[in-house]
């Protein structure tokens, strides 16, 4: 295509509905001049048609036939170019009716209006001044066979008013096909750019889809996958090989919730275990209609995430709590324990007296650190998880837990189950979580070793663990249901805080503290790390 066309027209030659709508044009060229020949052959021509030279009907006819056949050659291979083609088909048209036109007796005959159609199918195809020309070239035709006539053939009739309105007609006719045209143009303009931001606003929202924290699984009636993004194939993963949603068609632990909803059965949203005892699942569940059927759209979520963002909550109304403590409680607490210290001096006190000031004394600094440990956790910085080989971590811990605890060698052991074994936590973190527990440990521990570390991979999940194994007298089935929360203690001069501080942390580090195990041997506390995929390896 040339300079000029470029700028008046479309690029047809990559618009495969333009080439469809030539094709229809050529269509119609191919059945009107097939039924030409076929009436002209069988000898049922109605009249005007060849009235006037009906040999030469019939070789315009069957010209006209043939070249219909080329040009759907021409068409299909979509060669020459698209404009190319239009002006020759158009230009072919005007000429053979023309011809016709006269063998059939002149204007009266009525190819007059089909050479309107020709230059309005012409120039709704072929837009720009092309268009003008067609009418221009139908009109010369017209004229022309009027003055033929009259100076060739002076015994015909002659109408040049008819043939001028025709003229008219031909132009006006080629001004309406420039407005279709560039009315249709306009607006696949605007269904393009549509379309294109269709297709741009679904990638970002199937962009959006994919990048979510929680798991977004679409189904059809038929239970079906129709979408599942990453979160939720990691979600599923993580669950178990048997129960992901794998293929087309979903398995395992969905299917069961699922199909009770469908059935009724079952609430929209449901918090479920599919297998492993430290990791959960919460599935919420919403019906989508598409026009006579409907899909299912699935949300799944880590319990151990919403837990974490609950305790972030909780950390943001323990640190205003913990504020007001620290303004309505510490001052007056150390304006009782600095008269404490004042009544301790006194040298007339007696034996009682002094019993009396000790016991103010130590409960003030029992006080305060209740106050210290609450003020911890509302300070405490977000996690920041890093790789951590735990194998070493855990070598490097118990050296430093026996030269600041002043133990043995042989008090305390460590052990793993895989030369190497990689987690993710918060370094700093993870020290206080295993502090802690190794304080309960080693103070309750009874026989050597006090305390055992042993680390492993859990065989269903996959997911890393530290085992924290005391040789105490077990812990009591009546404090079991009460053993995590805050202020709760066995001990007299306790806080309470130690194990609750512990799950708080995990739970930042989305890993998961249980109490695995209690007897009269020892108990048995389990720090279950996240799983480590390999993004984040």
């Amino acid at each position: 295509m040339d300079a000029a066309s470029n700028t008046n027209t479309l690029d047809f030659n990559s618009k495969p509905a333009s080439w469809r709508a030539l094709g229809y044009f050529n269509f119609y060229r191919l059945l009107l001049s097939g039924l030409f020949v076929l009436s002209a052959n069988i000898g049922l021509l109605p009249a005007p048609l060849g009235t006037r030279d009906e040999p030469l009907f019939r070789l315009v006819g069957h010209a006209y036939l043939l070249t219909a056949l080329v040009f759907s050659l021409f068409v299909a291979r979509r060669a020459p170019r698209f404009n190319w083609q239009i002006a020759a088909h158009t230009l072919i048209d005007i000429i053979m009716l023309s011809l016709l036109m006269y063998a059939s007796g002149g204007l009266d005959s009525g190819f007059g209006m089909l050479l309107v159609i020709a230059v309005a199918g012409g120039s709704i195809l072929r837009t720009g001044k092309i268009a003008i020309f067609f009418a221009a070239l139908a009109t010369f035709a017209v004229l022309g066979h009027e003055f033929y006539l009259q100076f060739f053939r002076l015994a015909a009739s002659l109408n040049y008013v008819h043939a001028g309105i025709l003229g008219a007609t031909f132009f006006v006719a080629a001004l309406i096909g420039v407005f279709l045209s560039a009315r249709v143009k306009k607006t696949e303009g605007l269904v393009k750019r549509q379309a294109i931001e269709l297709n741009e606003l679904a990638g970002l929202n199937e962009h959006i889809i994919q990048r979510m924290q929680a798991g977004i699984t679409v189904l059809n009636s038929k239970l079906n996958v129709v979408l599942v993004n990453d979160s939720a194939r990691q979600l599923f993963k993580r669950a178990g090989p048997k129960t992901a949603a794998t293929g087309p068609t979903i398995s395992g632990f969905l299917r069961t919730p699922v199909a009770e909803w469908l059935a009724g059965r079952g609430p929209d949203s449901r918090v479920i275990n599919p297998g492993n005892r430290d990791f959960a699942l919460q599935l919420s569940f919403i019906r989508l209609k598409k026009g006579n059927d409907f899909q299912i759209l699935v949300f799944t979520e880590d319990i151990a995430l919403l837990r974490q963002r609950a305790q972030q909550l909780k950390l943001a109304s323990l640190a205003r709590l913990t504020a007001s403590i620290a303004h309505e409680i510490r001052n007056p607490l150390g304006a009782i324990s600095h008269a404490g210290q004042l009544l301790n001096e006194a040298p007339d006190l007696s034996a009682g007296d002094k019993r009396l000031v000790q016991i103010i004394n130590d409960h003030s600094i029992r006080v305060n650190t209740i106050i210290e440990n609450v003020l911890s956790i509302s300070r405490r910085a977000q996690a920041i998880p890093e790789k951590i080989e735990i194998n070493a971590w855990l070598a490097a811990f118990r050296r430093e837990l026996i030269a600041r605890c002043a133990l043995a060698g042989e008090d305390i052991e460590t052990a793993s189950a895989a030369a190497e074994l990689l987690i993710r936590a918060d370094p700093s973190q993870l020290r206080q979580i295993l502090w802690n527990l190794a304080e309960n440990a080693l103070r309750y521990g009874k026989r050597r070793p006090l305390l055992r570390l042993y680390a492993g991979i859990e065989p269903v999940s996959g997911r890393p663990y530290v085992d924290i194994i005391d040789r105490g007298p077990g812990i009591s089935g009546d404090i079991m249901d009460n053993l995590f929360e805050p202020f709760f203690t066995t001990e007299a001069q306790g806080s309470g805080l130690g194990l609750y501080v512990a799950r708080e942390l995990c739970e930042a580090n989305q890993a998961a503290l249980s109490l695995l195990s209690s007897s009269d041997a020892g108990a048995t506390f389990r720090i279950t790390f996240i799983h480590m995929n390999k993004k984040m390896i």
